[in-house]
């Protein structure tokens, strides 16, 4: 008797284990990454420590650390090409999963040569990339994370609208009731413009500045000698210039 009690119990533990493993949530963000390699952005002062922040930001986000969404699918591509409208190459998130923030590091500098520099920074070529890879992967209605490493000057003109008010986010519009679009190592005043010209009503805009950006090397911030799943204030940091939660503003 006694040691059927035991077995029942036993067998309670490892079924109630069974189920919690199981009821833990899975990953729903979609997060996709655009590294501008145009002359004006790979040419500046940035775009090396652009890098430098993205490997860690990859590796933080693959491996949930200071409680960051874990995402279910990550794509990482250029922005802009040789020509007008030129599709780029989405790297999926296989090409960075089980690797290092130097290995990612490595990785990056071989997508993204300093090299050999785009003529176009082409903004809708790239949304519209997104918006066929979410529809083709059949990741409708799912939070989705658009992240740029861009001075965010757009070389897209015509004589009806200013640069900034022919940037056409409307394919992204349906996709998601969440849609974050995170503009990163931009300027003051190309920021505001990303911010008022930028025709939009579900799409979430959110910029930083270049300098602002660079700060998250500092020592009070990114402490030496410390391991990444420890460093509490680059998370910190983290969530109050880069992952804020910004509301959705209508600019028609």
């Amino acid at each position: 008797m006694k040691q059927t009690f035991i077995a029942i119990l036993c067998a309670t533990f490892f079924l109630t284990s069974g189920c919690l493993t199981t009821g833990e949530k899975k990953p729903r963000l979609c997060m996709f990454i655009g590294v501008d390699i145009s002359g004006s952005f790979a040419k500046s002062a940035y775009f090396e420590d652009s890098l430098d922040f993205l490997a860690h930001y990859i590796y933080s986000h693959l491996n949930g650390l200071g409680e960051l969404e874990k995402p279910q699918t990550l794509f990482v591509s250029s922005i802009g090409g040789a020509s007008a409208d030129e599709p780029k190459t989405f790297y999926p998130i296989q090409t960075f999963q089980n690797k290092s923030v130097e290995d990612i590091r490595s990785r990056l500098a071989e997508i993204f040569p300093r090299q050999k520099v785009n003529r176009f920074t082409d903004y809708n070529a790239f949304f519209e990339q997104v918006a066929l890879h979410i529809k083709n992967k059949n990741l409708l209605l799912r939070p989705v994370s658009i992240v740029m490493l861009s001075d965010g000057i757009p070389d897209i003109s015509n004589k009806d609208a200013t640069p900034f008010e022919s940037l056409a986010v409307k394919p992204l519009e349906t996709l998601s009731r969440n849609v974050t679009l995170r503009l990163l190592y931009t300027d003051a005043v190309v920021a505001t413009r990303w911010q008022t010209e930028v025709k939009r009503k579900r799409v979430k805009v959110w910029t930083q500045d270049a300098e602002v950006m660079r700060t998250w090397k500092d020592p009070d911030i990114f402490l030496p000698e410390t391991p990444l799943k420890s460093q509490e204030r680059f998370f910190a940091w983290l969530k109050d210039n880069v992952n804020f939660g910004v509301r959705a503003r209508v600019v028609n």
